[in-house]
């Protein structure tokens, strides 16, 4: 199948591109950088640039200190909050697990995903695929392994989902959690969940809800969006740290909250460790002067084809 042509004229690009740029805002604000990340192992968690150092390093994005949420974003997570149900996310993986959306290229995902961004204003807006860019040129420059410079390029493709069904924002971006317990306090705005219908359903509303202790994230149902997505598009392809990195970054609650311990076993607390390394990455790559598309296009073809092959199913 061949990727769509136009976008979904109900769901503006510009009202989708402002959603994304603020939801990182508030994460901006809300997980200032840190210096040193006791989980990390050796690895470096903070992004080399030649142009900021750690005590600088939001200083050339848009004031992400500001205590004032705007409006939007409060009712993007009061939606997301009041549909993420169980038998949401059942009904979301069955419907793209499948993998019958389209046949392309792994660039030619990120040059459909790049349609997003709001032409109008691009010296204030960065496009997708620059973000992408950013934060595996990053990863990069610091030394990082071939996969996680991949996985930096790659990680919020599952964006695509807004071309294919999607039925808003609220099943695409933002933070994830689990559904099917308690919701904790530690996840964004929790006083949305009050009008989940899990929330007061006492199948769902203690710690363990439907979970054993300790029973693996993998055997957990997360809240859907692009996250559970594209680990389900590169699984049979990339490293399995790479797949946990993709499938969990937006998970907060834990990989800086640990909130869902309760529910991990010993390979997700090791694994969690390559979430944490990679998210400052994903946060804090941002800079003035977005990556030259062209002169690096040449580079990650050819990282792209090691790793995929000349077309995947999304």
């Amino acid at each position: 199948m061949s990727p769509p042509t136009k976008i979904n004229a109900s769901q503006p690009v510009n009202s989708f591109e402002e959603i994304c740029e603020e939801i990182d805002t508030l994460l901006l604000s809300r997980y200032p950088p840190k210096t040193v990340d006791e989980d990390s192992s050796s690895i470096s968690s903070l992004p080399s640039s030649p142009s900021s150092t750690p005590s600088d390093s939001t200083s050339s994005f848009r004031d992400y200190t500001s205590p004032i949420t705007p409006m939007r974003v409060m009712k993007f997570y009061q939606e997301q909050h009041e549909k993420q149900t169980v038998s949401s996310v059942i009904e979301k993986r069955k419907q793209f697990s499948s993998l019958n959306c389209a046949k392309m290229s792994v660039w030619d995902a990120l040059e459909l995903l790049n349609t997003l961004v709001d032409n109008s204003d691009p010296d204030t807006e960065l496009s997708q695929i620059e973000h992408c860019l950013q934060t595996s040129e990053a990863l990069r420059k610091d030394g990082q392994p071939r996969w996680l410079i991949l996985t930096g390029l790659i990680h919020d493709l599952g964006k695509l989902l807004y071309f294919y069904g999607a039925e808003g924002q609220w099943d695409v971006v933002g933070d994830t959690f689990p559904v099917g317990c308690a919701f904790s306090q530690s996840i964004i705005f929790p006083e949305f969940f009050k009008n989940n219908p899990d929330y007061s359903n006492p199948k769902y509303n203690t710690l363990y809800g439907i979970y054993e202790p300790n029973c693996g994230l993998d055997n957990v149902l997360m809240s859907y969006g692009h996250d559970e997505y594209m680990y389900q598009v590169v699984k049979d392809y990339l490293p399995v740290e790479a797949c946990y990195i993709v499938r969990y970054h937006s998970f907060y609650a834990q990989h800086r909250e640990n909130a869902y311990c309760h529910l991990m076993n010993d390979y997700d607390h090791e694994m969690m460790k390559w979430v944490k390394i990679f998210n400052p990455f994903d946060l804090y790559s941002k800079a003035d002067q977005p990556p030259n598309i062209h002169e690096l296009k040449s580079y990650y073809i050819e990282l792209i084809n090691e790793f995929f092959p000349e077309e995947i199913c999304w």
